[in-house]
């Protein structure tokens, strides 16, 4: 049965321009021209200029224009006067600095891809007809970018058919598959790690039959035989297996280190000329002080469009002393509208702009140890929430800020949320960052015996001992997001 009840709630709605101002300050540097070249090519009323422009504060009221568009008291008179004559207020992206007359844009060297210096390669394949070499062109197309051919012979047989009406047998799609493998580099078109390594080893057995071949047939014993435990690094296991020395397995193990685990890894690709360079969003200089500058070189200076400015000014003057047909009204909204969205999009680059530099100069005080010696010993444990007391924003808005931004300093270009870390107490009271933790734990791996290396809890008792009450799992934790292995996986003979 239906009930009618009377509720009250509260809710919290973001407005358009604050959800604008969220996702600015989510993006790096590195993409912010892009985010204003697309508005500059949506909204012509935003225009970019080397000097400061004039914004006016089009405070319409909406209102005064009927939903059935009459033109009933409805004065353009005090719209325009009120707009037009307001107080103009400047706008820059970018302050004056030092870096300002640097080039905006970062040379890529032009270069062959990897694909390319496969397919330079195809002529010289000894196929037995034009189908094979259409094969052929189509697995060199499917090799990913470390140097594999991943995808199952049926697969490929079903894109060949669809693709280019060729019918082929797995038969012949191994046979061209074992042509392209004797390319350059050594390695190439395998399907799985294993089989790559083993193409390398047979490779340089049959290409330096003069050099002791002992040494390489017993690693590729390894690999074909007993691949489980060589990852796995059962050395003990291998050598009671194989009836060999450790000065043997050392051996046969050196030979197969020197193998190409990825051989495309000696080819750039487009994705990694993207990547190729980090753009500092921040830039701290030690001049008798610490210097905070915004990175804003790749931001062009915006604002309102003259020309629809004028545009309003010459409307003023057509409709004086006479009422404003539909068409006209529904002009000055649109002009209005354009020009309202501009000034929403200089406003928020401009906040977006002082969020980011205030936040910055926050971290900056609160790890000023840091920045003047560049010691990580001196961090200091700092969470999102402290710098949020700090600069009176959110918590949400400080983790926007520190998302995907670089900081350059004098002792490298660091990633800003590695500033944040939470604190741990030592043995005699003091509070110390989990960084410098992270850091004595790596050191202490560096030095141990790498023949016996240390378990977690060997590593607890060392961290113990310096004074850092921490637990086993604890260590664990630490140990991987370093990206250190555990004991067994760190063996060396």
């Amino acid at each position: 049965m239906l009930k009618q009840n009377l509720g009250q709630k509260m809710l919290q709605k973001l407005s358009p321009q604050q959800i604008q101002l969220m996702k600015l300050l989510q993006i790096p540097t590195s993409t912010l021209e892009q985010r204003i070249q697309e508005e500059l090519e949506s909204n012509p009323a935003l225009d970019e200029s080397d000097d400061s422009g004039e914004v006016y504060d089009l405070d319409a009221n909406d209102d005064e224009i009927d939903d059935d568009g009459s033109t009933e008291d409805f004065e353009l008179d005090d719209y325009l006067t009120e707009y037009i004559e307001d107080d103009p207020i400047s706008y820059k992206t970018k302050s004056e600095s030092i870096h300002d007359n640097e080039e905006k844009t970062m040379p890529i060297a032009v270069q062959s891809s990897f694909h390319d210096y496969l397919d330079a390669q195809l002529g010289l394949l000894d196929l037995n007809d034009i189908k094979e070499y259409k094969i052929a062109e189509h697995l060199v197309g499917s090799i990913d970018s470390d140097g594999y051919l991943r995808r199952d012979p049926l697969a490929i047989i079903d894109d060949l058919l669809f693709t280019q009406n060729i019918e082929a047998e797995v038969s012949e799609i191994k046979h061209v598959i074992s042509h392209i493998q004797k390319m350059e580099p050594i390695g190439i078109g395998a399907s799985n790690l294993q089989e790559c390594l083993l193409i390398q080893l047979k490779d340089k057995i049959e290409k330096e039959p003069r050099i002791n071949r002992k040494p390489r047939m017993l690693a590729q014993k390894i690999i074909e035989n007993h691949f489980d435990q060589f990852t796995k690094k059962h050395y003990q296991k291998l050598q009671k297996n194989l009836f060999i020395s450790e000065a043997e397995l050392k051996i046969a193990i050196d030979e197969i280190l020197k193998l190409n685990p990825k051989p495309a890894s000696g080819f750039s690709t487009p994705m990694a000329n993207s990547n190729q360079y980090i753009v500092p969003d921040f830039i701290i200089n030690n001049r008798d002080g610490l210097e905070l500058t915004l990175n804003s070189k790749n931001a062009p200076d915006l604002r309102i469009n003259d020309h629809y400015m004028d545009m309003l000014n010459t409307f003023k003057d057509n409709t004086k002393g006479r009422r404003v047909q539909k068409k006209e009204k529904e002009a000055v909204m649109f002009i209005k509208q354009k020009i309202d969205s501009a000034k929403w999009f200089i406003d928020a680059i401009k906040q977006r702009q002082e969020t980011l530099f205030n936040t910055m100069y926050s971290i900056m005080q609160f790890q000023q140890e840091y920045f003047l010696t560049g010691d990580d010993r001196t961090l200091k444990p700092m969470i999102l929430k402290d710098i949020a007391e700090i600069t009176g924003l959110d918590i949400s808005t400080i983790s926007r800020v520190a998302n995907s931004k670089f900081v350059q300093t004098e002792f490298g270009t660091k990633r800003l949320k590695d500033f944040f870390s939470e604190s741990i107490t030592t043995q005699d009271g003091k509070e110390v960052s989990t960084l410098e933790v992270k850091n004595i734990l790596g050191d202490i791996i560096k030095q141990e015996d790498k023949r016996k290396p240390e378990s977690d809890e060997k590593l607890k008792e060392h961290l113990q001992k310096k004074g850092y009450n921490i637990a086993r799992r604890t260590v664990a934790k630490y140990r991987e997001q370093l990206n250190i292995p555990v004991a067994r996986l760190r063996k060396e003979l």
